[in-house]
């Protein structure tokens, strides 16, 4: 093996590792509220969750195509960009998830490469225009309009279904949960499998193994749609336990028309080819869900500050991994080669060790993710005796 198919496979390595960190840390997007609702136990909801995202990954590949030749120009970039760019987003994820903020793993991804790419080539080589058309503008908008849409329909549901008997609207609207989740599932595979699908093509593309226009290879969809999965069966619980339980409270009717709302927006994301954050559209859809059970005239409470502090993590996300993309780029650049892309990949194991560790000490799990939400990620430990 030559120094540049080594090269080739550490970055392919890295890829499906950002692949599998992007499938439990959005696994809250799909399976939260229903989580928190009790429509689905955990363990079921990311098994369920795990499958769609496989299913959906196959759905479309216009996404891929975005990522592979509409953020940056392939021509210039080399595959120890795609590496740096990858570090990039990989490590983001890692950091958030360890704090339990469902920050976007599409805006880390394309931050990463962003950044790597203004260092390595210049500023002529990112496609400015289009990260401002199908990234920025979008991410601005997409909680915006789940968050109106969401409102819309937890008023609706609750106004509609009022004088329905208690026990029997919370046990439809379960059932429905387990359509609506499916379909946020299903969505989230058709866009956010289809990133790390674009990146491994660009890094193809940069070791001239295939040719510009040549498309995905079906290994690279498979690979894609495997790791996913299976990240998203690992279950992502520190953010699912923000996501489910910290922004607000959650009953069925609620989770139901949160799921609808996120999963409609992310499938007409998905058909214009926008790699859009599923997070932000699934946080909007919580809030907005909140925001119109109290409208129906119901208790309901949004805990403003913790979604906040979400907004800010979204708005540093794109910036914060371009740093660390750059800083990878000039560190694998500074020693070189092969041996440069894999002392920044150790280097980055070592962050992922170090943070799961530190996570094993102070544990979310399926065991505890639905405990009362008290102001902490983790759950405090109920005295024995």
């Amino acid at each position: 093996m030559d120094a540049n198919t080594a090269l080739l496979a550490v970055v392919v390595v890295t890829a499906l590792a950002f692949d599998f960190t992007n499938g439990f840390h959005d696994t809250a997007n799909a399976m939260a509220t229903s989580i928190a609702t009790g429509a689905l136990p955990p363990r079921a909801a990311v098994a369920l969750s795990a499958v769609l995202n496989f299913a959906g990954a196959f759905l479309s590949l216009k996404v891929a195509a975005t990522i592979a030749t509409g953020i940056v120009d392939s021509g210039a970039i080399t595959l120890t960009v795609v590496f740096a760019g990858l570090v990039g987003g990989l490590a983001w994820n890692l950091v958030t998830w360890y704090f339990g903020i469902p920050s976007s793993s599409s805006h880390a991804l394309i931050g990463g490469v962003a950044g790597a790419t203004l260092i390595a080539v210049g500023a002529s080589a990112v496609k400015g225009a289009a990260i401002v058309s199908k990234v920025l503008i979008p991410a601005v908008l997409a909680p915006v309009f789940a968050a109106l849409v969401a409102t819309a329909g937890a008023f609706l549901v609750h106004r509609i279904t009022r004088g329905t008997p208690g026990r029997v609207r919370e046990r439809g609207f379960r059932v429905g949960q387990l359509c609506s989740a499916s379909l946020v599932s299903l969505a989230h595979g058709t866009n956010d499998a289809q990133k790390t699908m674009g990146v491994i093509t660009l890094a193809l593309v940069a070791d001239h193994a295939i040719a510009p226009d040549a498309g995905t290879p079906f290994w690279v969809i498979l690979a894609c749609a495997v790791t996913i999965a299976l990240g998203t069966y690992t279950g992502g619980w520190r953010v699912i336990r923000t996501l489910g339980k910290g922004l607000t409270e959650i009953g069925p009717p609620q989770g139901f028309a949160a799921e609808g709302s996120s999963a409609a927006i992310i499938f007409a994301a998905t058909h214009f080819g926008l790699p859009l954050s599923t997070t932000h559209v699934t946080g909007g859809s919580v809030v907005g869900a909140g925001l119109g059970r109290r409208l129906a005239g119901e208790r309901s409470e949004v805990r403003w500050g913790l979604a906040g502090r979400m907004v800010v993590a979204w708005l540093v996300t794109l910036p914060a991994a371009a740093l660390v993309g750059a800083a990878a780029w000039k560190g694998a650049d500074a020693i070189g080669g092969t041996g440069g892309a894999a002392v920044v990949f150790a280097v980055t194991l070592l962050l992922a060790g170090g943070l799961y560790l530190a996570a094993r000490r102070e544990p979310v799990t399926h065991a505890n993710v639905n405990a009362e939400w008290t102001g902490r990620l983790v759950p405090v430990k109920e005295p024995v005796g």
